[in-house]
């Protein structure tokens, strides 16, 4: 376990493609063309910022998930996120499979823990084929591993799943819900185009877990003030630098800053100016830069705080 070696401005060396080269290896990938447009996207990853000053901790990364030109370890990754100041990483699930990669690779390397859970999305689908219950019930069994610091991601997504859907991803947010409460874990929320029944079901949870974070953060200041006044923490990616996110940034101005986490959601979610190249642990720092101006907050004294919110939040492992 070592840091490689970095060079500021130029791509690290583990993300660097041979001529030719395209995606190729077992597990997902993630699409070439932009999602809404269908342009095809730049599939270099970005060149490495410069490092922070203070150690941080990624929030949420799927390192299962491939992307760009190039196979890239989890080791690699870390190796990468530790030379610019990324101590480590909660690998999170969305589905068995990158589940039980999240827990098998938090075992090897420790600088990883894993979260684990069927994704709203993911949970629908199961259900209308019948095979719901059983991939719960695994999810359940992998919850108990002493690698896992988290249940998630789990929650409501109204973006991608219509009304048809929706009673049976409530019901799967709830039980989630209620597994991190029982295992007394933190939870890792997804939520999207759905603050108001996310709350919703929080408020009505019979018991909610000792932890409850609200993945990649897509509220705006008022979302950000019911997160602080309950106690939830707020954790933001990439999106915070998109231009336009005015919106996130107003809920980071506001947030209590005790609750604030920092995360990639990689493959996805590359800050600004890389926005739509493959992303990576390493680069949490041009998120936290970001992160400090919009708080006006000195960095070093920024990621020292987001350092001490997500040690209270999981414990610590590096």
């Amino acid at each position: 376990m070592s840091a490689s070696a970095v060079t500021p401005g130029e791509t690290p060396a583990a993300y660097q493609p041979e001529p030719d080269a395209s995606p190729d290896g077992d597990g997902p990938v993630r699409a070439q063309s932009e999602e809404k447009s269908g342009k095809r996207r730049r599939l270099t990853y970005p060149p490495a910022p410069e490092p922070l000053p203070v150690p941080v901790l990624d929030n949420h990364a799927h390192l299962d998930f491939r992307d760009g030109l190039v196979r890239v370890s989890v080791a690699e990754h870390l190796d990468t996120a530790q030379a610019v100041g990324v101590s480590g990483a909660v690998l999170v699930g969305y589905d068995l499979a990158s589940s039980e990669f999240s827990v098998q690779a938090a075992r090897s390397e420790p600088r990883a823990k894993a979260a684990v859970a069927l994704h709203p999305n993911e949970a629908p689908v199961l259900a209308a084929e019948g095979k719901y219950e059983t991939a719960f019930g695994r999810i359940a069994e992998l919850a108990q591993d002493e690698q896992v610091v988290a249940v998630g991601e789990t929650g409501l997504d109204h973006y991608r799943t219509d009304e048809t859907g929706r009673a049976a991803q409530e019901r799967s947010f709830r039980e989630h819900i209620a597994l991190a409460a029982e295992r007394g874990i933190a939870m890792q929320i997804h939520d999207r185009d759905a603050h108001h029944d996310v709350v919703r079901v929080l408020r009505d949870a019979p018991a909610l877990p000792p932890v409850v974070v609200f993945h990649c953060f897509s509220g705006d200041a008022e979302l950000a003030r019911i997160c602080s006044e309950n106690g939830w923490y707020m954790s933001f990616a990439g999106t915070a630098t998109f231009k336009n996110a005015e919106g996130i940034r107003e809920g980071l101005r506001v947030a209590d800053p005790s609750l604030i986490l920092v995360e990639t959601d990689c493959p996805f979610l590359t800050p600004h100016p890389f926005r739509g190249q493959p992303n990576a642990p390493y680069m949490i720092p041009q998120t936290m830069r970001l992160m400090a101006r919009v708080r006006e907050a000195e960095l070093p004294s920024l990621c020292q705080q987001v350092m001490l919110n997500t040690v209270q939040a999981y414990g610590s492992w590096t």
